[in-house]
């Protein structure tokens, strides 16, 4: 009798593991699909009822999961997401108007726009075009973002980038510590023997706007399209763009600095514009997994002709 009663919590033990760790991919998941799904649509009236529908679960268990996997309030951060998206768009975006940039971040009102930008940013979007950006950035980045004579050799090629399936974690802030969280996908990639797929890094925010910590980034690898995300990996899809492609090669704290010449100098001074999909970089050489900090890259910034 012992010996039964023993199994008997040892299995219900483990069950209660295999339900525990099943939850925690679920609820990862609801909020990894739900953030795909407001940067693809930040243009639109992205509603409650819109994101519970779209991971099958009732208004308030949505909520309730979102809240406790990121620690913010959703409205919140989709407002984020909109200011932020509006004040990159107005700093690369010559040839668009505020009115147009405003739409293309959802909002169908200018007077609320204006409101919730400068209390965001302390300037209006006017003011802001016209280059209060740059007194903004000196709180986010130590270099001068006028500065660009590293990258004026660089000629990007202009092509269409098809669609990418990708395995990712999603990780917050442009720093160091996005390492580890290389090395989680990494391993993953070995169990599930994906070793040898591309490495792709993407780019939800430009530090000239964005405090490095706050920035968003996700760590992927390509895959196909049956693959089956499982634990705390999702599975995201990488939109078919066309896109202005740049090579380039350099250590730790480069990316941040070519970024930041693409959006404030290369675009506003081409004949192209930048969509609200993020950039990413197809790693020839991750520097994050490296231990000599070079890396070795295309970075991808989906455009449209002005």
């Amino acid at each position: 009798m012992l010996y039964i009663a023993i199994f008997c919590a040892l299995n219900c033990y483990l069950i209660q593991l295999i339900m525990k760790k099943d939850t925690k991919h679920t609820h990862a998941d609801i909020v990894n699909k739900s953030l795909s799904y407001i940067y693809k649509h930040i243009d639109a009236n992205i509603t409650l009822d819109d994101l519970a529908r779209l991971n099958s679960v009732s208004k308030y268990h949505f909520h309730r999961i979102f809240k406790e996997e990121t620690g913010e309030n959703l409205f919140e951060r989709i407002i984020s997401i909109r200011l932020q998206k509006a004040a990159n768009l107005l700093v690369s975006n010559s040839y668009s108007t505020i009115s147009e940039i405003r739409e293309q971040c959802g909002y169908s009102s200018h007077s609320s726009f204006v409101k919730a930008f400068k209390n965001r940013f302390a300037y209006t979007p006017s003011q802001w075009k016209k280059g209060s950006y740059i007194d903004y950035s000196r709180k986010n980045i130590s270099f001068d973002v006028t500065t660009n004579e590293d990258f004026l050799s660089l000629t990007p090629i202009i092509k269409v980038a098809p669609k990418k399936v990708c395995a990712y974690i999603r990780h917050k802030g442009y720093d160091l510590s996005v390492t580890k969280t290389w090395q989680k996908l990494m391993a993953y990639s070995y169990e599930k023997k994906l070793d040898s797929a591309t490495q792709i890094g993407i780019f939800h925010d430009n530090p000239v706007i964005t405090p490095y910590e706050d920035c968003q980034y996700i760590a992927a690898l390509e895959v196909d399209n049956i693959f089956i995300a499982t634990n705390s990996i999702s599975k995201l899809e990488i939109e078919e763009s066309l896109c202005a492609i740049f090579h380039y090669e350099g250590i730790y704290g480069d990316v941040t600095r070519l970024m930041v010449y693409i959006y404030n100098y290369w675009l506003p001074n081409s004949e192209y514009e930048a969509k609200t999909l993020p950039p990413y970089v197809i790693y020839h050489k991750n520097h994050l997994l490296e231990e000599n900090n070079h890396f070795n890259l295309d970075f991808y910034i989906p455009i449209q002709i002005v």
